[in-house]
């Protein structure tokens, strides 16, 4: 990662939403690492800008410079102002992940550092929080009644996750699919861990951004020149928390296809079929915007050999639409992602389990890097798994967080309006704060 996304880039709002809460952490601050080490210097001199040339080629590597002026890191650091906090999340040597709590008015901000060998500032990315949520309610009913507010359609479950199984506690038509948008890269990313469990792949092995996997509606690779070299593990990172199309598109073909859908089962789907043949975002683009709706017709009418066959022969052969969305829904029951909220929380469960196998912690690290705006307590709730999806006529937020004594929820919810747009911009605080209740509810059992 070597962007300022949010603060030097410009980009946008949907690539940049992590609202988090201002908590101090209970984490030592700063870490004993290069990384923290880092981190610390630049949130000092954050409070007295600005930084000289000299001073940042002390800190930054040469590549960071040759990107961005310092003039614009200056311009950066004005922006995020005085520091009150730091709540620090995810801890590596050359990886930092933290909740910078401005002084005064400022928004808390979400931000990754990353050096290199020599332990100087490669990467860094600055994402604004989003809104204040609105109270929390304190009754399932409460919790009920705020998810149904959102859509015409709405499923919701929350379970205790335990040995690798969903207990359920609450929950709304939870067995029922329904459209997930980007969450259905929770199974990518449960696919590439399966294959660097077997030794196919490598978290460090290098990925190359080509015209053929470019997608569309996505503030990071996307923008990359041609011959772009990023790791596995930060196309991962990307495709988690920035919801990253290109990044997802880009795993897909390097664990292919098959091991995608093989993920569907072993993932706990109920009804894998649902998602075969997988999809990559590249695809579905297509599928919604290029000689619409006459080419969608043809592949919904298809058969499964037969969609196989239009997306090798026309699909995957097609121009990368010049258009990059569509006012209303179309097609989110038939050319989507489909999974249940059951399904949702069997898929994180097997995630958890892959996270504790020797070589893969990168998962949980990756998972954790968004919290999606929740803003759990970090005393209560140490950590917090987030994906969620987003198009006209659906919203997905989906979590697993786990207790300081070590118990471990999901609450997954979908919502769903086949005839027109949500309003993201009334539904999310609303799910958001519902979501927070249910966390509370379940963990009082």
């Amino acid at each position: 990662m070597v962007v300022i996304s949010c603060a030097l880039a410009g980009s946008a709002l949907a690539a940049c939403s992590a609202t988090t809460s201002a908590t101090t952490s209970p984490a030592a601050w700063p870490p004993d690492t290069p990384a923290g080490a880092q981190a610390y210097w630049l949130l000092t001199a954050a409070a007295h800008p600005p930084i000289s040339a000299a001073e940042l080629r002390a800190h930054f590597d040469a590549s960071f410079l040759a990107r961005f002026s310092p003039d614009q890191i200056n311009q950066a650091l004005r922006e995020l102002g005085g520091v009150a906090a730091v709540w620090v999340r995810v801890s590596r040597r050359r990886r930092l992940i933290a909740t910078v709590v401005a002084e005064g008015p400022g928004p808390d901000m979400l931000m990754t550092l990353e050096v290199d060998a020599q332990g100087l500032i490669s990467g860094l990315d600055f994402e604004s929080a989003g809104p204040v949520l609105p109270p929390a309610p304190t009754t399932w009913p409460g919790v009920d009644a705020a998810i149904r507010s959102a859509a015409p359609q709405v499923r919701m479950l929350v379970a205790e996750v335990t040995g690798g199984s969903c207990r359920p506690v609450h929950g709304i038509d939870p067995g029922t699919a329904a459209p997930l948008g980007s969450a259905f890269k929770l199974y990518v990313l449960a696919a590439l861990a399966t294959a660097i469990a077997a030794g196919k792949v490598s978290w460090t092995q290098p990925l190359t951004v080509t015209a053929q996997l470019k997608s569309l509606l996505s503030d990071g690779l996307q923008n990359e020149p041609d011959g772009t070299q990023v790791s596995v593990q930060d196309a991962a990172a990307k495709m988690i928390s920035i919801s990253d199309n290109t990044a997802a598109d880009m795993l897909i073909n390097l664990v292919g296809r098959p091991a995608v859908e093989a993920a569907l089962t072993t993932g706990g789907m109920a009804d894998p079929s649902l998602n075969q043949p997988f999809l990559t975002t590249r695809e579905l683009f297509i599928l919604r915007l290029h000689q619409w709706p006459t080419l969608a017709r043809r592949y919904t009418a298809a058969s499964q050999a037969g969609r196989r066959a239009l997306l090798a022969n026309v699909i995957d052969r097609a121009p990368l639409p010049a258009e990059t969305a569509w006012p209303t829904p179309r097609d989110i029951n038939s050319i989507e992602y489909l999974a249940s909220a059951s399904d949702i929380c069997h898929v994180y469960a097997s995630l958890a389990a892959l996270a504790r196998r020797p070589g893969l912690s990168p998962v949980a690290d990756v998972l954790q890097i968004n919290d999606g705006g929740l803003g759990l307590d970090p005393a209560q709730w140490p950590t917090t798994w987030f994906k969620g999806g987003s198009e006209p006529g659906v919203l997905t937020l989906t979590y697993m967080a786990t207790t300081r004594a070590g118990h471990s929820y999901v609450v997954a919810v979908l919502a769903e309006n086949p005839s027109a747009p949500i309003d993201e911009a009334t539904a999310e605080p609303t799910l958001l704060s519902a979501i927070k209740g249910a966390f509370a509810l379940a963990a009082r059992g």
